[in-house]
Order: structure tokens, then sequence, then C-alpha cells
């Protein structure tokens, strides 16, 4: 079995800096976790009361470095929140995501402030971790054809770009969806960024590619086009005259269920 100066060895090389408990197992012995379930316990204890990692959550950790012991708890996971971010979602869901929403549009926008809420849409996990006051939110995406249920990941997966964000690569829902899913109510609970669509708006109107807002018309966003129809009747009137050729080429098409939950 390791010895416990290795273990603190191996974790000061970890380059993420976050860790869970299982991780810390795997240091120990895969092979045996039954058996040494207690001698994890003591050991984790032990890293613990030494500073060699700091508790965020109950199993989750951060391998600190020196300038970590001045920050406070809030300063601490904000600084280690994307790296957290990441961790959870490689672990659950390796390379099978997205982030969607808000968190996309803003990343677009190069605004990477730590939000209190996360999306990420998923091929097969509907979970939500809550981390202090923060959460991170995986979930599917289906609707119903011809009396079948249909997993709409491999369709919206097209439509994602990959971004660099703190040395972390994230992908993202590209412009266009992230624009019209951010133009949707997420839950009863939550109001549309008015200010974040017309911002992005502003800055990428002439960027916007007709032809993926077309493509997407088919997903039934009537509700996302009309909200984006009238922000942008006042800021780009090409823009506008887009909007409102696609909702026109769709008119009747009704705002299905399974897009509300997006």
């Amino acid at each position: 079995m390791i010895s416990f100066n290795k273990i603190v060895n191996k974790l000061s090389k970890k380059w993420w800096k976050i860790v869970f408990k299982e991780d810390i197992f795997e240091l120990i012995d895969p092979e045996k976790k039954e058996e040494k379930s207690n001698f994890l316990d003591k050991t984790v204890y032990k890293l613990k009361a030494l500073n060699v990692i700091i508790s965020l959550k109950s199993g989750v950790y951060i391998v600190p470095l020196d300038d970590d012991f001045k920050l406070n708890e809030v300063d601490l996971l904000e600084k280690y929140y994307l790296k957290l971010l990441k961790k959870y979602i490689t672990y659950y869901v390796w390379n099978d995501y997205f982030i969607s929403g808000n968190k996309a549009l803003e990343i677009h926008l190069k605004d990477y402030w730590v939000s209190k809420k996360i999306h990420i849409i998923s091929r097969s996990l509907d979970k939500k971790i809550k981390v202090w006051d923060y959460e991170i939110i995986f979930k599917t995406i289906s609707m119903t054809e011809k009396w079948k249920k249909l997993n709409l990941y491999s369709r919206f997966s097209k439509f994602v770009d990959t971004k660099q964000v703190d040395g972390i690569e994230l992908k993202i829902a590209n412009l266009e969806l992230a624009l019209l899913q951010s133009a949707l109510v997420v839950d009863t609970f939550e109001w549309i960024d008015i200010n974040l669509l017309t911002k992005t708006i502003k800055k990428y109107s002439k960027y916007f590619k007709k032809e993926i807002f077309e493509e997407l018309a088919q997903f039934k966003f009537v509700m996302s086009f009309n909200r984006l129809k009238e922000i942008s009747r006042n800021i780009d009137k090409n823009l506008y005259e887009i909007f409102l050729d696609i909702i026109k080429k769709n008119w009747g098409l009704f705002i299905w269920e399974w897009l509300r939950k997006i």
C-alpha cells in the first residue's frame, strides 16, 4: 500500500488542483476499496489537518497553492470554480456535453464571472449539483415524434463551439443557439435577461449567420424568435427582418413543452 508521503507527493503534482474522494482512493489502492475505506477516511482527515487539501464540500477538495491560504472561502471557490466545473463535467459526461443559455452567451461576450447557475446539456445525464449557493445543472433534451421519444443531443451538438477560458477548454452552444436559448424561460423563478440579449445583439448583429437561425427554427424556437425580433427592431433592421422572415415561414408552429425547459 502506498505511503502517506507518496500520497502527498502525488497530490502536489495534480495540475487541476481539484480532487474528489475517489481520486484519493485511486492513489491508495483502487482494487480494495471496501477493505481500505477506513484507511481512506483517516488519510483524508490527516490531509485536511496538514492543509494538504482544503474541503470545498463533502468529497470535493482543493490541492492549495501557497497563496490560497490568504483567501477566504468565497474567493477560494471563485478562483477554482471553472476547474471544479470542468472536473464535474469530465467525471460525469466526459465529452458529451455543451454549456447552454446565459452562461454560453456570457462566454461569447468574454464574461467569465461565476454564475449562480450553469446549465449543461448532456447526452444522458439529468443531475443537479450544488456547491454552496452555486448550481451546476446537467440536463438532457428530448422530444416525442411519432409516438417515440427522441434524444436531441446529437442534433444540437452540431451547433457547438469550443472556447478556452482561463486555460480550460469548454464546449458551449454557438452564438446563434446560445442567443435563442437565452431568450427562453428556463424556469418560473427566473426572468429572461433582456440586457444580456440586447448587449449581444448590439455587439454581434453583423455577424449572426442567417442560415444557422433558419436551421434552428426547425426546433420550434418561436417564442425566442419573437422576443429577439422585438429587441432587434431598433438595433439592426436587417436582423429584425431575418427574425420576422423566419417567424413568417414557420407560422403556426407551437412551442413544445420540452423547449420550455432548456
